[in-house]
């Protein structure tokens, strides 16, 4: 069973003028990244970095979206050491410029806290995920999706560390987030039961776990 543990790349940033093209960069990176064409999509990135920092100028907003989206290219290539300092950046600009409760923030902490957990740096991700947590909570609403895959991405790196108490309850409320938000039957439902699942049977509890797989599974093999 593969544990998936959401990170988050997109924009959320409003552009005008020379951001048009910027933004049109931005999309062709990220629909680079969807296509599983990394080494392009790093190099369209990189031309919408390039653009955002002589035309918006170092300090934007835009340039801290393009900052993270890069480092998450680098990330999913297991380039940990160029992701790093992209995402620190990325968070710095979006701190100063958007303030320290900004959504944005949340996801700048959400991908570093994730770039440290894939690297098993537990002891430097648990606060960045409780902070993004924290923001997304107060800014977005308890039942907001990005609370959910918040709570997803910590209890994932509770159970990695096999604190299942921690992990648990994590699990069933971004689950029972999903459910309400997306429905019953949503792929992301499907997601959350399997990672549930494999608490379920790390703690032995298998026939609730069996009964979890069985749902994910008929979620999974609905035609849509």
């Amino acid at each position: 069973m593969k544990i998936i543990i959401t990170s988050l790349l997109r924009t959320g940033t409003a552009v005008h003028a020379q951001g048009g093209e910027w933004e049109t960069l931005n999309d062709e990176s990220n629909s680079l990244y969807r296509e599983g064409r990394y080494d392009r999509a790093v190099i369209v990135a990189k031309e919408a970095l390039t653009f955002a920092e002589k035309y918006l100028g170092p300090d934007h907003p835009a340039v801290a979206t393009s900052l993270n989206n890069l480092a998450g290219l680098y990330g999913t290539q297991g380039d940990y050491a160029m992701a790093e300092p992209l995402y620190k950046r990325s968070l710095a600009i979006r701190e100063n410029a958007l303030g320290p409760d900004h959504p944005a923030v949340a996801t700048s902490l959400n991908n570093l806290a994730l770039l440290y957990q894939t690297q098993g740096d537990y002891a430097k991700a648990e606060p960045l995920h409780k902070r993004a947590l924290a923001i997304w909570e107060e800014a977005l609403g308890p039942d907001h999706p990005d609370v959910s895959t918040s709570l997803n991405n910590l209890a994932l790196l509770y159970q990695t560390q096999a604190d299942y108490a921690k992990a648990e309850p994590l699990h069933k409320r971004s689950l029972a987030i999903w459910e309400k938000v997306l429905g019953p039957d949503h792929p992301d439902v499907a997601i959350s039961l399997n990672n549930l699942a494999l608490l379920f049977r790390k703690t032995g509890r298998e026939k609730e776990a069996e009964a979890l797989e069985m749902r994910a599974a008929a979620i999974g093999a609905i035609k849509r």
